[in-house]
C-alpha cells in the first residue's frame, strides 16, 4: 500500500512526500527491492543520476529478477546518452517479463539513437501494439520505417498519427517527403503547407515547401 501511496506522490509530482515515504519504508524494512527501485525512480526525476544508479544496484542485489530494476537502470542510461547500456538493461527487463509498452518503446529509441533503425522497428512495433493511442509511440515507429526505406508502412503509420492528432506537423512534414519521394508534388505541397500552418517556423517543411514549389514551376516551363 505504501508503495502506491508512493508512487501516486510521485505522478502528481509530490516528490518530497513520496521520498519521505519510501525512506521510512526503508527504514522498516531495509530489504525491500521495491523501495529502492522506486527512490531510484524518484531521483531519476530528480535528475540526481549517480544516487540513483545505486539504488537500483542494490534493488538487484536483493532481487535479481527485478525487471522494473533493470528498466530504471535503463531509463537512467538513456538520460546519460549511454545507449547501448540502455539496451541491454531494457532487454533485461523484458527477458525478465516486463511487458510494458514503455520498456519497448525505450528500447527501440535507444536503438533509434544509434541509428539502428531497423532493429528498433520490431521494438517499437510492439509498443504501439500495447498502447494503440499513443501518438509519439506510433510517430517514431512510423520514422523508424521510413528511415528504413519501407514507405507505404510508414505512411500508413503517419496517418494512423493525424487520425489521433491531426496537428501533427511532424507526422505532415514526413508524409510531404514520402510525397515528394514518389513524385507526388501536389499532395507534398498539401502536405508541408499544413505543416506550416500548424507551426509557422518548421525549418524542414519550410524548405521542403521550397522545392516543391521550384519543381512544380520547372514542370510547367
Amino acid at each position: 500500500m505504501d508503495n502506491e501511496k508512493a508512487l501516486k506522490l510521485m505522478k502528481i509530482k509530490k516528490f518530497d512526500e513520496a521520498a519521505l515515504l519510501l525512506n521510512k519504508m526503508l527504514e522498516e524494512n531495509p530489504r525491500d527491492p521495491i523501495a529502492y527501485i522506486n527512490l531510484g525512480n524518484l531521483l531519476i526525476f530528480n535528475n540526481n543520476l549517480d544516487h540513483a544508479e545505486k539504488y537500483f544496484q542494490r534493488a538487484i542485489e536483493l532481487d535479481s529478477e527485478a525487471a522494473t530494476a533493470y528498466y530504471g537502470l535503463g531509463n537512467l542510461y538513456f538520460k546519460q546518452n549511454s545507449f547501448t547500456k540502455a539496451q541491454e538493461n531494457f532487454q533485461k527487463a523484458i527477458e525478465l517479463g516486463l511487458n510494458d509498452a514503455d520498456v519497448y518503446y525505450m528500447l527501440g529509441m535507444s536503438l533509434i539513437n544509434d541509428n539502428h533503425y531497423i532493429l528498433a522497428i520490431p521494438y517499437l512495433l510492439r509498443a504501439t501494439e500495447l498502447d494503440q493511442d499513443d501518438e509519439d509511440k506510433l510517430f517514431q515507429y512510423g520514422l523508424a520505417l521510413a528511415k528504413s526505406s519501407f514507405l507505404s508502412e510508414a505512411k500508413k503509420t503517419f496517418h494512423h498519427v493525424l487520425k489521433i492528432n491531426d496537428n501533427h506537423s511532424d507526422a505532415h512534414y514526413n508524409l510531404g517527403v514520402i510525397s515528394l519521394y514518389h513524385d507526388e508534388f501536389n499532395d507534398a505541397l498539401n502536405h508541408f503547407e499544413t505543416a506550416l500552418q500548424i507551426q509557422s517556423d518548421h525549418i524542414l517543411a519550410a524548405n521542403g515547401k521550397k522545392k516543391v514549389e521550384k519543381l512544380l514551376y520547372d514542370e510547367k516551363n
